[in-house]
């Protein structure tokens, strides 16, 4: 039991359940799934699909975590890719051809690689601190996603752009096996090659690293492309669920959900050891408590706040000097109770 409650996944997993058994203890139907059409429906199949954009972003996140770095542009990434991709549909006067979907996609996401090249060739080589170099596309990105859409909102009416969000595929939503796809794609990169090894030393000692032979420099500079990436195919999911590409909204504080669902996995933000379960894990917190805030009929101006709250208590609940004193007060009362127990044994006798 010890070594269960020990594992770095059981104080996440142990949240998320929490957050699952509220929502059905308040609403029973909240648990169930049905199969209708050949498609499953129902809350957790919601949650699922609703998170695979904070997913991608939340991956990418997680490399750039550990390396030391931080990206703060992937909101802004995902407007771009979003802007090129519905500009170049909505242009072509062919818009349910899957073709011209696919290659606008393939416009969007190479775009959002070359924005990741940016962002790895400030902070690799020209060696500018992670948080500023991202923070230049951050603040800049927006602004170049409205110029590419002219200023407005663009819509398109594209069945096959619609699929990617709303679509199923195997009974599932297809959004969903996006995400996972890419799970296993960077699970089996980082953790069955030397990949994910020499990342985390880039992130415990950069210096160390560099002496031993490591280029820290190409790792943290694929580790930046890869992130700018998915953040490009989460932009894509984001358009593809509204049909419009909204360069003020698109992938609006993602960053900071990024970043927290990275933290509530496990992963520190001092870079090296870090953990794609865990960071899988906190999406899924984050996500079904956005869909526990609209289950309980939280007022959206006291939303934040609720947010806020349960996210401290999960960081609380997670947090090793909590564990140390929890430990420390059971064994206190423990001895105690047996102090009390050999004190009537000696009076009996």
């Amino acid at each position: 039991m010890t070594r269960v409650t020990k594992h770095h996944l059981f104080w996440p997993v142990a949240c998320l359940i929490a957050l699952i058994a509220l929502n059905t203890a308040v609403r029973p139907r909240f648990i169930k799934v049905t199969l209708r059409e050949g498609e499953l429906y129902g809350a957790p199949i919601d949650i699922l699909r609703q998170s695979a954009p904070l997913m991608l972003v939340a991956l990418g996140m997680t490399l750039v975590i550990a390396t030391r770095g931080i990206d703060l542009s992937v909101g802004a990434v995902m407007a771009i890719s979003g802007a090129v991709t519905l500009t170049i549909i909505d242009g072509s006067g062919s818009s349910g051809s899957l073709g011209t979907v696919l290659m606008a996609m393939a416009a969007g996401v190479g775009l959002s690689l070359l924005l990741g090249v940016w962002n790895g060739f400030l902070v690799a080589v020209a060696k500018i601190q992670p948080i500023i170099a991202t923070l230049v596309l951050m603040l800049a990105g927006r602004g170049v996603a409205l110029l590419i859409t002219g200023g407005f909102i663009t819509t398109v009416v594209s069945p096959p752009l619609k699929y990617f969000a709303s679509g199923y595929l195997f009974w599932v939503p297809f959004a969903f096996i996006i995400a996972v796809v890419a799970i296993v794609v960077v699970a089996l990169v980082e953790r069955r090659t030397a990949l994910g090894v020499l990342t985390e030393a880039v992130g415990i000692n950069p210096e160390a690293s560099r002496l031993a032979g490591v280029r820290s420099r190409g790792i943290i500079f694929t580790a930046y492309v890869a992130s700018a990436g998915l953040a490009g195919v989460a932009g894509i999911i984001y358009s593809s669920n509204i049909m419009a590409a909204d360069a003020n909204a698109a992938g609006e504080l993602i960053e900071l959900y990024a970043i927290l669902a990275v933290v509530l996995g496990g992963t520190s933000l001092l870079g090296g050891k870090f953990s794609i379960a865990g960071t899988v894990i906190g999406v899924l917190i984050i996500q079904t408590l956005q869909s526990t805030i609209l289950f309980l009929g939280v007022p959206s101006a006291e939303a934040p706040v609720f947010f806020a709250a349960v996210v401290i208590l999960v960081v609380l609940i997670q947090a090793p000097r909590v564990h140390r004193v929890a430990g420390s007060l059971v064994r206190r009362g423990r001895a105690r109770e047996t102090g009390s127990q050999v004190e009537k044994a000696k009076v009996a006798a």
